[in-house]
């Protein structure tokens, strides 16, 4: 130990290099722009034991690629030092993505069926360079001019890095600016503190099997209410996973219950409409455990309109036939409720409405709140009357024309025949009429309540058929 000498900075600089130029001529090899010149590699070799001698010790001890970098940077192979450092970049991207959490991370970055296959810190390599890069601004582990500067890095390495043929020459002072980018931008930097908030309570959240209290969740609720919203879409997205494990602890599913609702309504559409596509993913691949507790999830947060169009449609379709069982049953009045809660779940708006089963819609909403020709409670059930009412009162110009040619429909007129049940008709055609802008539609709604509750037959009534002609096809 005695014999060791203080190592110049020049020494960094191979004197051999330009014999292994020397050689590669001899023996008939290219020897342009393999090996920088003397004085690229000099600049080398005068700046870069400080940019070293800036990171702790703890991340120079295992920085095998950075010992890479500086080997191919002093013998003058800048293209092979790019890659070097890049994949330093990569090793410590994919650290901080262990430490934030691998389950969120992994939610953040892959969608879809392609989720299931990403589980482990193993599977961060199956991510393209770009992903990791991608996700780790989403989350917040680096900040965005960092992310900016890596992407320009990423693509040079792409570009002009040794592992793609190019004849673009490195000077030393741009590997040098990325070193320093990847040094002081990577190397020593840490999460914000945001994302770390949101890696300890999605952490807690998953091991508190404990009831959360009144006053812990308006805490929680306060603190949802100010994240960002990409840090809110992260939330949703790893709350409904742990939601929908089979291993969950009931307690914490109970927990995410709770505070779920909150980050719903706090989070933009795009990942609410992905949760549909995940759950309609689990249907499709036969996952019934999980898929039956996506269900109750969106059931939680009030999101089956979120659900895909498929989906919907199947779901509508088949809730609408359960109504009209109800509604022709036996104590029609409590048991039409729950179904039209149902079907309201999945219409918070107009644009909810799909074109495929706005008919059949329709109709089954206009006899229930036309209802029957008795006393108890008007005919009508008084807890789904709210949801119809809901209903009809988004048909607006789009689904009026519906709701005019349902009136056709002979189950229908069998209960105009009865003058309360026509008297309830014209409620329903008053209640349409508000959402509607066109003067046309309103003309033949006008029509259809000053004459409605003489005859149910008004439908039929030549006049009405005129004003009507434009959006109903009479035979």
């Amino acid at each position: 130990m005695n014999d060791l000498t203080k190592v110049n900075p020049t020494d960094l600089v191979d004197p051999q290099a330009q014999r292994a130029v020397d050689f590669l001529q001899h023996i008939g090899l290219p020897c342009d722009n393999i090996i920088a010149a003397q004085s690229e590699r000099n600049i080398i070799g005068q700046n870069l034991p400080s940019y070293i001698e800036s990171l702790p010790h703890e991340i120079k001890k295992d920085a095998r690629y950075l010992s890479k970098f500086v080997v191919g940077a002093g013998f003058g192979l800048f293209d092979y030092s790019l890659n070097a450092i890049w994949n330093e970049v990569v090793l410590d991207l994919r650290k901080k993505a262990i430490a934030y959490g691998i389950d969120i991370f992994f939610d953040s970055a892959v969608g879809g069926k392609a989720r299931d296959f990403y589980k482990t810190e193993e599977d961060l390599a199956s991510l393209k360079d770009a992903v990791l890069l991608d996700t780790c601004r989403k989350l917040e582990l680096i900040s965005d001019t960092t992310y900016k500067k890596l992407k320009h890095i990423l693509e040079m390495r792409n570009d002009i890095g040794i592992s793609h043929p190019t004849n673009y020459t490195i000077n030393a002072f741009e590997l040098l600016g990325w070193l320093q980018t990847c040094i002081q931008d990577v190397l020593n930097d840490q999460p914000t503190e945001a994302a770390l908030q949101v890696q300890v309570f999605i952490q807690n959240l998953k091991t508190y099997t404990s009831p959360i209290d009144l006053a812990t969740q308006r805490t929680i609720e306060s603190k949802i209410r100010e994240l960002a919203s990409h840090h809110l879409a992260s939330i949703l997205r790893t709350t409904f996973g742990i939601f929908v494990s089979p291993g969950t602890d009931p307690q914490v599913r109970k927990n995410i219950s709770v505070i779920a609702p909150t980050i719903w309504s706090n989070c933009s559409d795009d990942p609410k409409y992905k949760i549909g596509i995940i759950l309609e993913g689990y249907n499709t691949n036969l996952h019934k455990d999980k898929y039956q507790l996506g269900e109750q999830f969106l059931q939680v947060v009030d999101g089956n309109s979120y659900r895909t169009p498929n989906e919907r449609a199947i779901m509508v379709d088949t809730l609408l036939d359960q109504l009209l069982e109800k509604h022709s049953g036996w104590d029609n009045f409590h048991h039409e409720a729950p179904v039209a809660d149902l079907i309201s779940s999945y219409i918070h708006e107009q644009n909810d409405i799909l074109q495929n089963n706005a008919d059949k819609l329709v109709k089954v909403i206009l006899m229930c709140r036309i209802g029957r020709d008795v006393n108890y409670c008007d005919g009508i059930s008084p807890r789904g009357k709210v949801y119809y009412e809901q209903i009809l009162s988004l048909l607006g110009d789009k689904y009026t024309p519906n709701a005019m040619a349902a009136l056709t429909h002979y189950e229908i007129q069998r209960k105009l025949d009865d003058a309360s049940c026509r008297r309830k008709a014209k409620e329903a055609l008053e209640i349409v009429k508000q959402s509607v802008v066109n003067s046309r539609l309103i003309e033949c709604l006008d029509f259809l309540v000053n004459h409605i509750e003489k005859t149910g037959k008004c439908v039929f009534d030549s006049r009405f058929k005129r004003l009507s002609s434009n959006y109903i096809a009479w035979q």
